[in-house]
């Protein structure tokens, strides 16, 4: 009886801890997302790793593209063009049914949406007159189609920009990118649109130049103000070394001195006892000056 009951509560030990075991976190987390849809892009292919997209596929020239030069050397052991031919067929396939099945009056299929979320900021650190690039980057975008244009003082700019493709993030979500060269002057108004199909309103973001501070100035400031502050740490340490010196040389001077201990030794008592003792020694007879010290 004892062994049964201890077999079966290392069989739910065990249970236990398999259950455990799969409900943890892996370290790492690797996905490949492939999609179609009825609006552009019509169909995608990406890989990623803890939602950063390392590869994508290019349909039009059937071959994989790295997203980093670093991963270019693992283009070649992609999934094969023939593979995903494959899956491209299925998923409009069921594309096509599901599109079948939406146009019934009476079929209300559920659709996800999410509403764009626009930034907009410089790659290098902002300075008036030099050459730079504003990336407009676009995220919580479900289903993954948008599009993107720059405008500069209200005026729409297509000179200078390149969109890189979708890409999927962690929980369906997707993102794009779109950069923009410009030459940042005072006064500039730059605006990134973004449109996915379906809206009437856009989604906006504008940039403007902050009035920088000139890096040079910035770099002989910090340098005056470490000067400062050294210098005002030097006086500080030579003003404490001073005083922390001084009691001492004075105490020894002083009790060099003749007859300085007798001095010293009375100065540090009050002047009260020192009166009741001289009147102890002057009208007190020997050996009667203990008892009249001790109400003192």
């Amino acid at each position: 009886m004892g062994s049964k009951r201890s077999s079966w509560g290392l069989g739910v030990w065990a249970w236990l801890w398999g259950a455990a075991a799969l409900q943890e976190e892996p370290v790492h987390w690797f996905s490949q997302v492939f999609f179609c849809q009825r609006d552009s892009p019509f169909i995608g292919l990406a890989q990623g790793l803890d939602g950063d997209q390392l590869f994508w596929f290019d349909f039009p020239n059937s071959s994989w593209h790295a997203r980093l030069p670093d991963f270019r050397p693992e283009v070649s052991s992609r999934v094969p063009s023939a593979n995903v031919s494959a899956q491209r067929e299925f998923c409009q396939d069921v594309l096509s049914v599901l599109s079948n099945v939406s146009n019934f009056p009476k079929v209300q299929l559920p659709e996800s949406k999410g509403i764009p979320q626009v930034k907009v900021f410089t790659r290098n650190p902002l300075e008036l007159g030099k050459p730079n690039t504003l990336i407009c980057s676009v995220s919580n975008l479900f289903p993954p189609s948008a599009t993107i244009a720059w405008a500069w003082n209200g005026e729409p700019v297509t000179q200078g920009v390149s969109t890189t493709q979708v890409y999927p993030v962690g929980g369906l979500d997707f993102e794009l990118f779109s950069y923009l060269e410009v030459t940042p002057q005072e006064g500039d108004v730059y605006s990134c649109s973004v449109q996915t199909p379906g809206d009437i309103y856009n989604s906006l973001a504008y940039w403007v130049p902050r009035d920088p501070v000139p890096s040079d100035f910035l770099e002989t400031l910090a340098c005056g103000v470490a000067i400062s502050v050294g210098i005002l740490l030097v006086i500080l340490g030579i003003i404490l070394v001073v005083k922390s010196r001084l009691p001492r040389s004075a105490v020894s001077s002083l009790a060099a001195a003749p007859g300085l201990q007798v001095l010293s030794a009375t100065s540090s008592s009050s002047s009260f006892p020192s009166k009741a003792l001289q009147k102890g020694q002057a009208g007190c007879p020997e050996g009667s000056g203990e008892e009249s010290r001790r109400p003192v």
